[in-house]
């Protein structure tokens, strides 16, 4: 048994892959696997990928959660070498920095579709 790919709803597949193929370089579509409603992504060293699933009803989780708002159910947390640099190369992507924000030394953002991603750095774990 081995784990492939974590895979996020939204309200556009492709969309949201196309984010995520701009935030994470040399990531490319796994074998042609690509259709209107899913996308999946691997880095390239072929290890574990990120599918992408377009759900009509998608409602964005809220962060920090809040009761009787949609709860977050997956984060992804982002090793980079300089957090300054890549949170600015992720906002031109299309990220949103999140309101909050609860460590120094880890950003907090949210992707196209409202999923909220960490970035950071080794000396901040």
């Amino acid at each position: 048994m081995r784990l492939t790919a974590a895979t996020l709803d939204a309200p556009n597949a492709r969309e949201l892959a196309a984010f995520y193929l701009r935030l994470l370089p040399g990531w490319r579509v796994w074998r042609g696997e690509e259709s209107r409603d899913w996308v999946h992504i691997r880095p390239p060293d072929g290890g574990t990928g990120l599918s992408f699933q377009t759900d009509p009803a998608y409602r964005p989780p809220v962060w920090p959660s809040t009761p009787d708002r949609q709860q977050m159910m997956i984060h992804l947390d982002i090793e980079v070498d300089d957090l300054e640099r890549e949170t600015a190369r992720a906002l031109a992507e299309g990220a949103r920095l999140a309101a909050y924000q609860p460590q120094d030394g880890v950003r907090v953002l949210l992707d196209p579709a409202g999923h909220p991603f960490c970035l950071y750095t080794e000396t901040s774990q």
